[in-house]
């Protein structure tokens, strides 16, 4: 804690803090400033601030290159993040219920299981996940992503969600029962309500991850048509032709706004849902 005497001390760390937050800040300050320079700026300055600035780079971008625009691209990404997201949240918050509050067999050893998963590299599964997909005939679509957030599959959340169940009192539980609930009633109408910190934390890691996912969707998508922003920013980057970096940069900006505008709605109750996954009373 600062002292109130030494006003000194409070303005180096307010100075530190600053400077610190600006070393933080500057590779995004640069891709603003970025976006109204040309490509011989871009590479011959590390300014913030374009000496000749060059507009246009917005509405040029979002025209996109060949047939398709970056509005497309951009709507590809909501039709697969958004499905993705919601299952992903409804499947956890289903899967941590169970786990955190009913008994069934080999509960410990599916539990054991589940965690396992976690531990084992995505790298080690693209193949037989692609093999699977490809049998199933999910290629080229977002089925991929969308069925298994369905079907739980993502054992960080789940495990989030149990661990956030289990610092829930039993208490609450048995005392709806002696009212007459059931299992979903008290799922609804007692527990969602005191969990709505840790289902945000879900949603927002889920929506940037999957937002910014590069390597799955390469992999499952080839069809331009269905490419999110990842791939839609990717294929501007012709290596046989010249192309204009602050169009990239500009469309970059408008790529990452969705997950930052999210993540500040929802700040409140994402770093509550930190703060308290895993704390038991």
């Amino acid at each position: 804690m600062i002292n109130k005497k030494h006003p000194i001390s409070k303005i180096l760390s307010y100075v530190f803090l600053i400077v610190l937050a600006y070393i933080m800040t500057y590779p995004l300050l640069w891709m603003i400033g970025a976006a109204f320079k040309s490509n011989d700026e871009i590479f011959s300055t590390l300014g913030l601030f374009p000496k000749n600035p060059v507009f246009g780079a917005f509405s040029e971008g979002w025209k996109g290159t060949g047939q398709y625009g970056f509005d497309r691209f951009l709507t590809n990404t909501f039709l697969m993040v958004l499905p993705t997201v919601v299952f992903t949240a409804l499947s956890s918050t289903l899967v941590g219920y169970g786990f955190a509050r009913f008994q069934f067999p080999f509960k410990k050893t599916l539990f054991l299981i589940m965690l396992s998963t976690m531990m084992l590299p995505a790298t080690v599964i693209i193949i037989p996940r692609y093999i699977f997909f490809k049998k199933l005939g999910w290629l080229d679509s977002y089925l991929p992503f969308i069925i298994p957030a369905l079907l739980g599959c993502f054992p960080f959340f789940n495990f989030m969600m149990v661990q956030f169940f289990r610092g829930l009192p039993l208490e609450l539980d048995e005392s709806a029962k002696l009212d007459g609930c059931n299992s979903f009633v008290i799922l609804k109408d007692i527990l969602l309500p005191l969990c709505k910190s840790a289902i945000f934390s879900v949603i927002v890691f889920q929506f940037v991850w999957t937002w910014n996912d590069f390597m799955n969707v390469l992999i499952y998508i080839s069809s331009v048509a269905k490419y999110p922003v990842a791939l839609g920013l990717r294929m501007t980057m012709d290596i046989s032709t010249e192309f204009n970096w602050n169009q990239i940069m500009a469309m970059s900006l408008v790529s990452i706004f969705p997950p930052i505008l999210l993540f500040f709605t929802a700040q409140k109750y994402f770093v509550e849902g930190i703060a308290t996954t895993g704390m038991k009373n």
